[in-house]
């Protein structure tokens, strides 16, 4: 039988969703931890990778001091 490959893939998620425990006690709720992790690791590589000789905080205070000046100057 042919299935479009977004249907394949679509029933893989949905089957790998449903093996992550808890459903019945907190429903959805039960992705928040992951949630929190991702997040959580995101913020560690912003604050600690560096991408040539710059984090994303350097370019970000970088960026805001400059407007700070431009706002101040024009």
């Amino acid at each position: 039988r042919f299935l479009p490959q977004a249907m394949l893939v679509s029933s893989r998620v949905r089957r790998l969703l449903q093996r992550v425990p808890g459903k019945r006690r907190f429903g959805v709720y039960r992705f928040l931890p992951g949630f929190f992790l991702l997040g959580a690791a995101m913020e560690w590589v912003m604050i600690n990778v560096r991408v040539g000789k710059e984090t994303f905080y350097d370019v970000y205070r970088r960026k805001r001091s400059e407007r700070q000046y431009e706002a101040r100057m024009g």
